[in-house]
Parts: structure tokens; sequence; C-alpha cells
């Protein structure tokens, strides 16, 4: 789960956002003069403050204790948890910090403003000029780790994203083959079905011109018997010679009609 989408993160920078807005109203209480009637306000204001932002530290702590129990679940590990309860320790520490300091400064009125600076600076565990460059080499440590951990989380979602991409990709490609072998396979039977049903009307046209020219050869045979007939001509003895030269005809006629029209 990237940190964008870890609730964990999303709550720790409303948080962060809320102790950085408290420092700010914390260095203008520092500035304003004593006893006066901002002052009082500004004082009110950062002890309510500090108070809800311990709690929200406590709740986010619970939710790190749950993940503690079963981190493969929750898709995290031992380091990751361990950098989240040094965060929250650091900032449950930074505004009890604020927090003790104005209320220092709210029961001692009377004291110098060099001791409360000096009583300040203790309160917050602010570095002394001769701590200022072991402290910042440290928090630059600090912040470099979590630079580096973000960038190895957001590279390896990135790279999660372009597999998937790279998967769906050749999905889509796998698909669109197989739709274009369908359309070329329905072309090249429509084109199969065409010229079956064109040689069918062939045929069909074939066997109808045979047909009308066998019925023309019987219409003239029927004629030539009945002509024949009437004349008298015809006798049992000489029907059949004559008849089996005729049939042999027709048939014969027939066959080469039908051999013709195939062939064509």
């Amino acid at each position: 789960m990237s940190s964008a989408q870890d609730p964990f993160y999303i709550v720790k920078e409303e948080i962060q956002e809320s102790i950085d807005k408290l420092l700010s109203t914390f260095h203008q209480w520092e500035q304003t003069p004593r006893e006066s009637s901002e002052q009082v306000q500004l004082t009110k204001e950062l002890l309510a403050s500090c108070e809800s932002i311990e709690w929200q530290v406590d709740e986010l702590d619970k939710t790190i204790d749950v993940a503690a129990r079963d981190p493969s679940w929750y898709g995290i590990n031992d380091i990751e948890l361990d950098k989240r309860r040094r965060w929250t320790s650091n900032a449950r520490a930074q505004v009890g910090s604020m927090k003790k300091a104005v209320v220092a400064g709210k029961q001692s009125n009377g004291t110098s403003t060099s001791n409360l600076s000096g009583m300040r600076r203790e309160l917050l565990r602010l570095p002394d000029s001769d701590q200022k460059e072991r402290t910042n080499g440290y928090t630059a440590r600090n912040n470099d780790d979590f630079i580096s951990s973000e960038s190895d989380r957001q590279l390896l979602l990135m790279r999660q994203q372009d597999e998937e991409l790279d998967e769906l990709s050749s999905s889509i490609v796998r698909i669109g083959d197989v739709g274009l072998t369908i359309h070329d396979e329905l072309l090249a039977h429509d084109k199969i079905l065409s010229e079956l049903d064109t040689e069918m009307d062939s045929t069909s046209n074939r066997l109808d011109f045979v047909q009308k020219k066998v019925a023309m050869a019987v219409q003239y045979f029927l004629a030539f018997l009945v002509e024949n007939g009437q004349h008298g001509q015809i006798r049992d003895r000489v029907f059949w010679p004559t008849w089996v030269p005729i049939h042999g005809s027709i048939m014969f006629i027939y066959r080469c009609l039908v051999k013709d029209s195939v062939e064509d």
C-alpha cells in the first residue's frame, strides 16, 4: 500500500499540520506582551490545541499497536513499525514540551525573559549553539532515510503499475487479434456462401434450360406419333422398329444437352 493510500500517513499529515500550526501560535505567544489579553487568549488556544493533538497521537499509537499484531496483513515490517513509533514519540514530546512551557509561562509572570527563554529551551529540548551541528546532522539523516524509504515505495508502486499496464495492453492486443481473425473467417465464409449461391443459381438455370429442351423434344415426338397414327401407319409390327431408334435418339439428345449444360 502506498503512503498516499495508507491511513497512517493520512492521519500523520493532519497531525503534523496541527503541530506546525501549534508551533506558529507558540512563537506568536512568545512575542506577545505578558499578562496581556492577547496572551491570555493565545494561552487558552495553545493548551486546547495541545490536548487535542495529544489525543490524536494517542489514537494513532493505538493503530500502530493493532498493526504490530499482524504486520504482514497490513503490508508493513518491523522497520516501518519502529519508524512510526519514533514519529509519534517525537510528536508527543514536542507537543508536551510546548504545553509545559505555556503552563510554566502562565504560572511565572514575574520571571525574567532570559529565565523564561532558558526554561522554554529546556522544555522544548531545543539545541544550544554547541549542539546545533550534531542535532542538525541527526535530523538530516532522519530526513534522508525517510525520503529514501518513500522514494523506494513510490518506485515500487510505479513499477507495479507499469507491469499491470503492460499485462492489460497485451490482453487488449490479444483480444484485438482474435477479433480480426474472427472477422476474416466470417468474410471467408460469406464469400464461400456467395459463390455457392451463384453456382446453385447457375445450375438451376441450366437445369431449367435442359428441362425446356426435353419438353420440346417430347412434344415433337408426340406430334410425330399423332401424325403417323392418324394416317394409319403405326402397326404393332411397325411401331417397335420405328420407336426404338426414336427413343434412342431422344435419350442421346437428352444426355448431350445435360452434358453441355453442365460443362457451360
